[in-house]
């Protein structure tokens, strides 16, 4: 949580660990995303978002590839992974066009709800505030008041990744509601992933 750019922890069905000599130095986690419409389409397979991916500075070359396309063969099979590469921090989604994930375009445009003071909470950890409320929005504004406003969400570069047989994999690409284009490219921006958390070793 401390150490990815996005500060809250996301619904985690599988999560992985890199390992080093027995010390923790990356994890890549997948969860079912809380509200999609493509569970509409893919109604035959379970859908994954790849929705945190993190590694320690200075690793090898192609640690990051090795290590994501080690979690792909781990998860359910069959199943659909999306996964998206944030605009707002000049990423573009190389470790996912090495890792051959098809991409298909910017995600929808989106309004979040912010707060006025606290800019560096995520859209989605201040909406998380109102879980379990009646009337989230109204919750929302009795608690921030004026301080509540909506922005419009970064658009992200959205990737798909396919796990099937050859055949299952053909339909999943039949039934993908968009176009397929050519992956983007430009140069990425990294952000401060350099927090050193307490790691624990294999237990076993």
């Amino acid at each position: 949580m401390k150490k990815h750019y996005a500060k809250r922890i996301p619904p985690i069905d599988f999560c992985f660990g890199l390992y080093d000599k027995e010390i923790l130095v990356g994890i890549c986690s997948y969860g079912t995303p809380v509200s999609h419409p493509l569970r509409s389409i893919f109604t035959d397979y379970k859908l994954y978002e790849l929705n945190r991916l993190v590694i320690n500075e200075n690793m090898p070359k192609n640690t990051l590839s090795y290590f994501v396309s080690s979690t792909l063969k781990k998860l359910p099979n069959p199943c659909v992974v999306i996964s998206y590469a944030d605009t707002s921090h000049n990423h573009h989604g190389f470790i996912y066009q090495a890792t051959n994930f098809v991409y298909t375009g910017l995600s929808a445009k989106f309004m979040d709800y912010m707060v006025q003071g606290m800019e560096h909470l995520h859209g989605a950890s201040v909406f998380d505030m109102s879980r379990g409320q009646k009337n989230r929005v109204q919750w929302l504004k009795n608690k921030f008041g004026n301080k509540l406003y909506m922005k419009e969400r970064p658009r992200k570069h959205r990737y798909f990744y396919f796990i099937g047989g050859k055949r299952t994999k053909k339909n999943m690409l039949k039934i993908l509601p968009y176009e397929i284009q050519p992956y983007p490219k430009g140069e990425n921006k990294r952000y401060d992933a350099s927090y050193q958390p307490t790691t624990q070793g294999k237990l076993f």
